[in-house]
């Protein structure tokens, strides 16, 4: 058997470990062949890949990104794709093909396996938005870093007496924002699940003046003011026809700063949060993720995904895993808020 693996949408943490468990388990317990496509659903496209072996592998459950490469390449996006892929794949012998990814990776791989393509799923995304899994892998790191860079900012904010806002990602659920401004006790979170205030956000940062001390306002990129406006947005787009965000934090630091009278800076963390070492919680959960997945494809159980359901690794169709986001609920986001000011 030959078995196929791919890493498309964007570079995460612990992307390797899963590359490794499949491509380890995959030839030394099976004895199957192990290619790897290059730069996501652009490989099967192009006929783009390479052997993975026990040797390639070796020393890559430690590093960031991802050894195959990575894009938003869409085979839907253009007539005929799917047809190449399915063509690709039967040229080259592949008989199942394990697609790591967020939801734009497993609606393609859904759909693939709808048209005939014999495909398991591992979920991957620093925003924890997947709703069929528990956690993400990547979302750990993700928030290690964040709240890293939170903590440094605390000191700088002091010193000059400023207010600092601090950007992250998140276009539609705000994990990243909640866990890593509850871990770095920033004194406004913002999420995309719940418009804000922006006078009621200058309100907490003038409270936190008035005690002298300097305020931190941690806010997902996808976060919106509640006067009806949109995300702020580059008008970039996708091939996906996601639209590129971005300006929120230097949108929000200028408006305090009017509001307050206070100098107020944005720091945009961007790729940051993404890059780097994994946490040993997302290479272990990565390596089950790998790991699991291979006993999908042994046991033919295509159209499914590996997902985390408590401390248990179970599958779920995969129409279920891109069915929904998964949001903050208001209760949670509640929790936080009586932090705020």
């Amino acid at each position: 058997m030959r078995v196929g693996v791919l890493t498309g949408g964007g570079d995460c943490p612990g992307l390797n470990a899963v590359i490794r468990a499949v491509t380890l388990k995959g030839t030394g317990e099976h004895g199957w062949d192990v290619v790897g496509f290059r730069d996501g659903w652009r490989g099967p496209l192009t006929g783009s890949l390479h052997p993975l072996g026990p040797g390639d592998v070796e020393s890559i459950l430690a590093r960031g990104g991802t050894i195959l490469g990575t894009s938003r390449t869409n085979p839907y996006a253009d007539g005929g794709g799917a047809e190449r892929v399915a063509e690709v794949l039967a040229e080259e012998g592949v008989d199942a093909l394990v697609a790591i990814g967020g939801e734009d990776t497993l609606g393609v791989a859904e759909r693939l396996w709808r048209d005939g393509v014999n495909v398991v799923g591992v979920p991957k995304t620093i925003d924890n938005d997947l709703g069929a899994t528990d956690y993400t892998f990547g979302f750990d790191t993700a928030v290690h870093i964040a709240t890293e860079a939170i903590d440094r900012l605390h000191t700088t904010a002091e010193s000059h007496h400023r207010a600092l806002v601090v950007e992250v990602m998140g276009r539609h659920a705000g994990w990243l924002a909640l866990h890593s401004g509850l871990a770095g006790g920033a004194s406004v979170i913002l999420v995309p699940e719940q418009p804000f205030s922006v006078e009621r956000v200058a309100c907490w940062v003038q409270a936190r003046f008035d005690r002298e001390h300097a305020p931190i306002v941690v806010v997902a990129e996808g976060a919106q003011p509640d006067d009806g406006g949109e995300m702020l947005q580059t008008g970039e787009k996708d091939a996906f026809g996601h639209v590129r965000l971005g300006g929120v934090g230097q949108w929000l630091a200028d408006e305090l700063a009017r509001r307050t009278g206070e100098e107020s800076r944005a720091v945009v963390l961007g790729h940051t949060q993404r890059g780097g070492t994994p946490t040993a919680y997302d290479r272990v959960l990565a390596t089950r993720f790998g790991l699991h997945a291979v006993d999908a494809v042994a046991d033919g159980d295509f159209g499914t995904m590996t997902a985390l359901r408590g401390t248990d690794i179970v599958r779920v169709p995969l129409a279920e895993a891109t069915a929904a986001l998964k949001t903050v609920p208001p209760e949670r986001y509640a929790e936080a808020a009586v932090l705020f000011g």
